[in-house]
């Protein structure tokens, strides 16, 4: 560390409006101007700069007013041991780091990184801004590409956010999750008497998101016939329900997303080259976590802020190891991945610092979940005690569900029929207890 001396606090203030210091130690006992005088100078001008009070006439009065007033500790001379001073200067300006690094990052949130909900600083998610706000204003079909968890539904909301739609509505379908004999209903609606169980008329998607925006997530999982509708939707503009013979004109911007090949299922004779063409008018590739790691910290701060304030914890900032280990994680389940890791820790974080063992990702075999099923990731630091046994139950439940099915997904490179078999479910149940380790409705 770079060190100045004062004489006085006097003399500390004229020195400190020509340099930026991180830390003061300061005595109590000073001509001119004293050292709580000093500290509600540096407080209300530099609320930054922690200070470190010292005195040999220390009592606990004097502490408590200086800890009030903003001190970062108050230290009784004759110290005990040199190495008391060294150490409380280390975590002054190591807090004051964390603090500043806080800040920056809070600020560039506030700025251009971030489109809708969509965070990063990036050049691949500049790029993605630029593609994205590029496309907004005009009706033309969007395909986002990329792997689960990078955010292909966020971008999709916020270009219709961006676009002369936005006073409509924006409606999601996961085609994925819909069953394959009502994927046709679903989306161009039904008349009554159909099919079994079809006891009245009802309008699809297409209908409710006209003016609007539809978005079709997992795209790729379309059945054959419903892909030749889709095709004369986006062709034509105009839809049958199922059991009709009733054309029907519809206004619908359609943005379509997928983490698989569709190039492949074209090969295999599993999706109509003539729709990808008609859906690929502007393709968007969100990149991987892994791939703009420098978003990272952005990102968990965000979370954190997030998290923190839904569950009313105090919790401001991560020490620079998690910081590190946040940015050396792979992060096979990306965007998604990265905020469950969040939540988790802002649920057993214990002070007003985020620390390498609050996180999930601490544990040595955490790496490993892409390839094989995920521990359970509890530190074996965690307190239980502290937590009533439901609380502990689940929560260590919670953990392992989301960590568990973002394995799966990873393993199975995000197809669901393909995860569903792995986790020895059909794709039903697989769908419905995804969305529960989600927190989704």
């Amino acid at each position: 560390m770079e060190v100045f001396i004062a004489a006085d606090g006097q003399e500390a203030v004229e020195l400190m409006e020509q340099i930026e210091v991180d830390v003061v130690l300061v005595d109590l006992v000073m001509p001119r101007m004293d050292g709580l005088q000093f500290l509600e100078f540096v407080k209300s001008h530099q609320s930054s700069v922690e200070v470190i009070l010292m005195t040999a006439y220390g009592d606990v009065e004097t502490a408590a007013r200086a800890v009030w007033s903003g001190a970062y500790h108050f230290l009784t001379k004759p110290f005990r041991t040199e190495d008391e001073v060294v150490v409380m200067v280390s975590k002054a300006a190591e807090r004051r780091r964390l603090l500043t690094r806080a800040a920056m990052l809070e600020r560039r949130l506030e700025q251009m990184e971030r489109f809708g909900e969509l965070i990063g600083n990036s050049p691949r998610m500049r790029e993605v801004y630029r593609l994205a706000l590029g496309v907004a204003s005009a009706s033309s079909t969007v395909l986002i590409l990329g792997e689960s968890g990078t955010g292909k539904e966020l971008t999709a909301r916020a270009i219709h956010e961006h676009s002369p739609r936005s006073s409509n509505l924006f409606v999601a379908v996961n085609c994925s999750a819909i069953p394959v004999n009502l994927v046709e209903s679903e989306l161009f609606g039904h008349v009554r008497g159909a099919f079994t169980g079809a006891t009245a008329t009802r309008e699809g998607m297409f209908e409710t998101a006209n003016g609007g925006t539809l978005f079709l997530d997992e795209v790729g999982d379309l059945p054959p016939l419903a892909q030749v509708k889709l095709l004369r939707a986006l062709q034509q503009g105009e839809i049958k329900r199922v059991g009709s013979n009733e054309t029907r004109h519809i206004d619908v911007r359609v943005i379509a997303a997928t983490n698989v090949d569709l190039r492949k299922r074209i090969s295999e004779g599993l999706f109509r080259e003539d729709l990808f063409y008609r859906l690929n008018v502007v393709a968007i590739e969100l990149p991987p976590l892994r791939e703009r790691k420098q978003d990272i910290a952005l990102l968990a701060y965000h979370f954190l802020q997030k998290y923190a304030a839904r569950s009313s914890r105090d919790i401001t900032r991560f020490t620079r190891a998690a910081i590190d280990l946040l940015e050396n994680h792979d992060w096979p389940g990306n965007v998604r991945e990265l905020e469950n890791a969040i939540e988790y820790s802002v649920v057993f974080c214990r002070g007003d610092t985020i620390r390498p063992e609050d996180l999930p990702i601490a544990r040595p075999d955490a790496g490993k979940a892409a390839k094989s099923v995920a521990p359970l990731a509890v530190s074996s630091d965690t307190d239980w005690s502290e937590m009533s046994y439901r609380e502990a139950k689940n929560a260590a439940m919670l953990a392992f569900e989301r960590q568990y099915f973002e394995a799966i997904l990873a393993r199975a490179q995000g197809n669901h029929s393909e995860a569903a078999r792995l986790a020895g479910l059909d794709r039903s149940n697989f769908r419905r207890a995804l969305k529960k380790s989600r927190g989704e409705a």
